[in-house]
Parts: C-alpha cells; sequence; structure tokens
C-alpha cells in the first residue's frame, strides 16, 4: 500500500515560485512512492485548518512558502495532537528556519530531502496557547515582517524588510516590562525583545549568539534597553553587528520557559506573523515537539 503525502503550499509565496516547479515537485513526490494530496491554501489561516483535521490521515505533511506558512502548518500539526513528520520546501523572501536546518534553496532538492531526507525531532515555542516554530518578538522592526504587503516582498525580497523597517527608525516605542525565568527577574524599559530558535533571523546569522541548538530545549532570550541618547544607541548596534549580544544595554540569555509582563499591550509578531497584543504572557520551550525532515 502507498504511502500517503499531504502537499500544503501558498501559491503567492516568493514570487509564485511554487507555480515553476510544481511538477517537477509532485513527480519527484511520486517517485518517492507516496500518494498525494495537493492543496493550495486560499487565505491565512487555512494551513492551519487543513493541517489539524487531516495530519492523521497522512505518513508526511510537506509544506511550501514563507515561514508563515510553515508556521501554520505546524501550529495544524500541534492542535491536531498527532506528530507526522513534516517537510519544508522554503519559498519566501527570508526562510530563516530552513537556512538553520540546511534545507537546500532549490526547491527540487528541497523536494528531495523533504520526502527522503532524516526525520529531526525539533523545539518549537508554546505561547499563551499558541505555537510559534523559531521567533516571537516584540518592539522595534516587528511591525515590518506583517506589515510589509506580499507584492513587495516578491518585487524586493529581503530588502522589502529593511525598506520597510527603515520607516521605523525615528519613531521608537518602548515598553516597562518585568521578564521572569530561572529564578531571576528583570525589570526595565525596552526597544526590542525577541526569543529565538535559530541560527538567523530576519535573514542576519548569528543574531541570536553562538552555541544555537534547534534540539535543546533552550530558547535564546534577546532584550534591548531603551537607549538614552544616540551614543547609547551606536552602542546597541554596534553590539548587534558584532554579535556581541551581553552588554549594558542588552541583555541575553538561555531558557527554556520566560514570564513576560507590561503595563500597556505589547504587540507581539510569531514567525513573522502578528501575534496579537499583550500584558501577561508565559512563553514554553516544547523539547522536541515536532519532528521535520532534514
Amino acid at each position: 500500500m502507498k504511502k500517503k503525502l499531504l502537499f500544503v503550499f501558498n501559491p503567492k509565496s516568493g514570487k509564485g515560485l511554487i507555480k515553476e516547479h510544481l511538477v517537477n515537485i509532485v513527480d519527484i513526490m511520486t517517485k518517492a512512492g507516496y500518494k498525494i494530496t495537493i492543496y493550495p491554501t486560499q487565505c491565512q489561516g487555512d494551513a492551519i485548518k487543513k493541517v489539524r483535521k487531516n495530519a492523521k490521515k497522512y505518513d508526511l505533511v510537506v509544506c511550501s512558502g514563507g515561514d508563515g506558512t510553515l508556521d501554520e502548518v505546524v501550529t495544524g500539526m500541534e492542535q491536531s495532537e498527532v506528530n507526522v513528520p513534516i517537510g519544508y520546501i522554503p519559498a519566501g523572501s527570508t526562510n530563516d528556519f530552513a537556512n538553520s536546518l540546511g534545507i537546500p534553496k532549490n526547491m527540487e532538492e528541497a523536494a528531495r530531502v523533504a520526502v527522503n531526507g532524516t526525520p529531526f525531532p525539533c523545539d518549537v515555542g508554546g505561547f499563551n496557547g499558541d505555537t510559534f516554530v523559531y521567533v516571537a518578538a516584540f518592539g522595534l522592526f516587528t511591525e515590518v515582517s506583517y506589515q510589509t504587503s506580499q507584492q513587495m516582498k516578491n518585487i524586493l525580497g529581503h530588502a522589502a524588510y529593511i525598506l520597510e523597517g527603515a520607516k521605523h527608525l525615528m519613531d521608537i516605542t518602548s515598553y516597562r516590562m518585568r521578564v521572569s525565568h530561572d529564578g531571576e527577574i528583570i525589570e526595565d524599559e525596552f526597544i526590542y525583545g525577541m526569543v529565538t530558535n535559530s541560527l538567523s533571523v530576519g535573514g542576519f546569522k548569528g543574531i541570536s549568539g553562538p552555541d544555537v541548538l534547534l534540539d535543546d530545549g533552550l530558547f535564546e532570550v534577546t532584550l534591548i534597553k531603551n537607549p538614552k541618547n544616540p551614543i547609547e544607541l551606536n552602542k546597541i548596534l554596534a553590539g548587534l553587528a558584532n554579535r556581541e549580544n551581553d552588554n549594558e544595554l542588552i541583555y541575553s540569555f538561555k531558557t527554556r520557559e520566560l514570564h513576560v509582563e507590561s503595563e500597556e499591550e505589547v504587540p507581539w509578531t510569531l514567525d513573522g506573523e502578528f501575534g496579537g497584543s499583550h500584558t501577561d504572557l508565559t512563553i514554553t520551550n516544547l523539547n522536541k515537539q515536532i519532528t521535520i525532515m532534514c
């Protein structure tokens, strides 16, 4: 009996690249011995519903799109309460998580990895009942990814994020927060924070610090304080550029879980998509919760 594969893809990601490669990708999957169900997503959140309802019927779920598409498939898998291996064919603008896993940029090569690769039990994040794959973030630049239009992402690629981000440089908002982890409490005013499980964020390698493992049960956390003057802002930028994430203006640590409280609602992004505004949340590392083919 043939193994069954569900192929979910975002037809709009990465200039609609999937359309040029779809026949070859399906051919690769068929030759690997799979009976394939193909599903192009119709709207935001569609992949969550499709995977949640159907994952248990399949031996492998493969998705193609950007990090947001992968996030939806992983969220759907979590909600399905089964752990079917996930293959990923990246087709977005930055594809941070695929880069971290060493998944090829070439779509046909990525398809071969998806059906013939090695299953890798990987950490994901729990976020007040929601799920994220590799980054939860707030503050400066976090509005960039979900406010940048799909059309601009397709035309300009990663440069689209930079251009959109430049608009926010002169409009820095800070948030008073209390962050608790491992018996330690940090109270300060922050312009940016990220909780990551990735070798790169926003296309920038090494920004989350050294010794990053995707299956160690630990997040890398970076919190950037509100600079009081241009000199402090330059120190922050220099620290990030030099990957020196531990100075008097940047908190950097690893943890399995953290609790974040704020006086006002803070907008968060999960894998580059809007994750709601919160005043009280718990972020937990779900160790080896999903299986990715790589």
